[in-house]
């Protein structure tokens, strides 16, 4: 494949098989620069225990699951409860949408089957899936992972639903100074590529920059001189929700196919 990222600097916002990826950047003739934006994913029993009692109390007319790891804590929170009974009895009740191919097999081991299912594993795929349905006066329960989803949320409230979110895993914000340095390099034009690996990782750093009234700079930089690279569906359609029109990511959603194609890319644009 020769050294399509020869002199180029990528940065890896990831906080998994650094190495295993630094080295494949290496093999291209790249320099890796590890700015984790990852931050920590954390469950959340004491945090989320009122919102499930919440939930097992009023129940829902439509529930919402986008993370098997998600639906089974929640599970297990409500056994340790002693409310499993009553909270799986809810679900079954209510009409049930998934995200994700992990959240189907986590509701097929509880013989629950979705009314609506996503086709392609993305927020978008999921909300296709609801274009035609009513959600006025609806209550919608929302189960997420460690981020608000903005998009999925205003796509009930634009509906008419009532919406509540239930996060079993909760997120704390990478260190100030990582994203510090990291937004700078992208300004700067010190960074030649960003590679996110997760959806987390682009929300802390477009929140940071709204934080730091640096938004409009950043997507400037990753229009014009960055690119911006996801490593799968998820975290392109994160990308393009921040604003992000110009980014790679690979058919293969692997973190070598990732730097594959980022290689090829800037080989055909030097050709």
């Amino acid at each position: 494949m020769g050294n399509g990222l020869e002199g180029k600097r990528i940065a890896i916002c990831g906080s998994r098989k650094i190495e295993e990826i630094s080295t494949l950047i290496v093999k291209q003739g790249g320099v890796p620069i590890v700015r984790s934006l990852q931050g920590i994913t954390f469950l959340a029993e004491k945090e989320v225990e009122p919102d499930l009692l919440k939930f097992v109390n009023e129940g829902a007319d439509w529930v919402i699951f986008t993370t098997g790891v998600g639906l089974e804590s929640l599970v297990s929170l409500s056994d340790r409860l002693g409310l499993k009974d009553q909270f799986l009895h809810i679900i079954r009740q209510s009409k049930v949408a998934s995200r994700g191919y992990k959240t189907l097999a986590a509701l097929k081991k509880l013989e629950i089957k979705p009314i609506a299912i996503d086709e392609d594993g993305t927020t978008k795929g999921l909300t296709r899936a609801l274009e035609t349905t009513d959600f006025i006066g609806k209550k919608v329960m929302i189960q997420l992972h460690g981020e608000s989803a903005p998009v999925l949320t205003k796509f009930f409230v634009d509906r008419g639903a009532e919406v509540t979110k239930i996060l079993p895993y909760q997120h704390m914000a990478p260190e100030a100074e990582t994203v510090t340095r990291l937004c700078n390099e992208i300004m700067r034009q010190e960074i030649d590529a960003v590679c996110f690996t997760t959806a987390v990782q682009v929300r802390s750093l477009f929140q940071f920059a709204r934080e730091n009234g640096i938004f409009n700079n950043i997507i400037n930089c990753f229009q014009k001189n960055v690119t911006a690279v996801a490593v799968g569906k998820v975290t392109a359609e994160t990308l393009k929700e921040e604003g992000v029109e110009r980014f790679i990511t690979p058919e293969i959603e692997r973190m070598g196919a990732m730097i594959i194609e980022l290689s090829i890319f800037f080989k055909n644009q030097a050709e």
